[in-house]
């Protein structure tokens, strides 16, 4: 069975949960990104405890990374952040291919 975990930003969490909701439906395992918001939560926490985290919840999705069959950035309107630059990072340190494609998202898994 095939793997595929989901980089992208917060601002399309909307969307990636769409699309990892469809991927699911069609019998797909998804690791998809934490896209919690919690900003009243993460003001409340000590510097120390956002970085520890910032750390936890990076090492996770790189953890993701290594376990994917398939890595899918959703980078809408060509929009990558750090985190996804992060991602792409992590795919050349594992001495990943990638290839670019543009899906139509509105068809895609229909």
């Amino acid at each position: 069975m095939k793997t595929v975990v989901i980089c992208g930003s917060r601002r399309f969490k909307k969307e990636i949960r769409e699309f990892g909701s469809k991927l699911i439906k069609a019998g797909i395992v998804v690791f998809s990104p934490y896209l919690h918001e919690g900003k009243d939560e993460w003001d409340k926490l000590s510097l120390q405890y956002k970085k520890f985290v910032a750390l936890g919840l990076t090492h996770n999705h790189f953890y993701k990374i290594r376990m994917a069959d398939v890595v899918f950035v959703y980078n809408k309107d060509g929009y990558a952040g750090v985190s996804t630059a992060l991602s792409l990072g992590m795919l050349l340190l594992l001495g990943s291919q990638f290839t670019p494609y543009r899906i139509k998202m509105k068809n895609f898994a229909d």
